[in-house]
């Protein structure tokens, strides 16, 4: 899918508005380069060929976001003036803004934030750094898999979810794993469909990823606690490194290997083309 065309009509389409049509309607909405325009998909489906479904907007590196979720303030003012009507706080609950990521720069500020890292724990001044690579982790796992991330209904914040099935996304940050193994809380197995692991090196790249069906796991390893452990001598022969179980789930390969380290890239090299 060729994104160049796709943002060329964005602007075209904002050069004039579209009040008189019926596109406000829609559920998915294309951001802009500028981050401050959108475009219906029903609009570009119509001005790219072969553009079908969602689906392909994300295989071509798309990530999709629930509006309700990131709450874009720019989108609810591009929206009264563009379609000269105020978006409905019950629309706008399910809509979604799909996004081209600049990688370019996302790679940069991952290796900057790596450097400051370590300066900063060289000087003891960083001695807890987990919520950052919980998030580039859970970005990292949005992007490879195409995850959809939406508002959660309940105390969690968001929760993500793959063709309508609820994804749970834990995030391992270290260059080597614990004994104990990678803890899951196990009524958030329970709830979901898939899990995925994804463990963070150091340096904020990724260093190997597990995907497994939440069925499994509850079969395999859950015990009579409210806890999970998977060890990596469980799990290990699932490792993305090692199996080629579930690479059909990948539909954004170039992220993988972009994002990956040197020594995971290599081993996937042969599994996983990039553009």
């Amino acid at each position: 899918m060729d994104s160049a065309a796709i943002l060329k009509v964005i602007v075209e389409f904002n050069e004039t508005t579209h009040g008189s049509t019926d596109l406000y309607k829609d559920d998915f909405f294309l951001k802009g380069e500028d981050g401050s325009t959108f475009t219906p998909f029903r609009y570009i489906q119509k001005k790219i060929e072969g553009l079908d479904n969602i689906g392909q907007l994300i295989r071509s590196g798309f990530i999709c976001d629930s509006l309700d979720l990131f709450e874009f303030d720019r989108f609810s003012k591009w929206y009264e003036i563009q379609f000269s009507r105020k978006l409905k706080r019950g629309q706008a609950k399910v809509m979604s803004i799909l996004a081209m990521p600049d990688n370019k720069s996302i790679l940069d500020a991952v290796e900057t934030v790596n450097k400051c890292y370590q300066v900063l724990s060289e000087q003891q001044i960083l001695v807890n750094g987990k919520k950052l690579p919980v998030q580039l982790g859970e970005w990292y796992a949005k992007c490879v898999f195409g995850l959809h991330q939406k508002k959660s209904t309940s105390q969690r914040g968001f929760d993500f979810f793959l063709d309508g099935k609820r994804v749970e996304v834990k995030v391992h940050w270290g260059d080597h794993s614990s004994p104990k193994g990678v803890k899951l809380r196990k009524t958030l197995v329970d709830l979901s469909d898939y899990c995925v692991i994804v463990y963070v090196a150091k340096n904020f790249m990724i260093r190997e990823v597990c995907f497994l069906d939440s069925e499994f796991i509850v079969r395999k390893f859950a015990g009579k606690g409210h806890t999970i452990f998977l060890k990596d001598s469980d799990i290990g022969p699932y490792f993305f490194s090692k199996s080629e179980k579930h690479s059909d789930k990948v539909v954004n390969s170039n992220a993988l290997m972009k994002f990956s380290t040197p020594k995971m890239a290599m081993k996937l090299v042969d599994r996983f083309s990039t553009e």
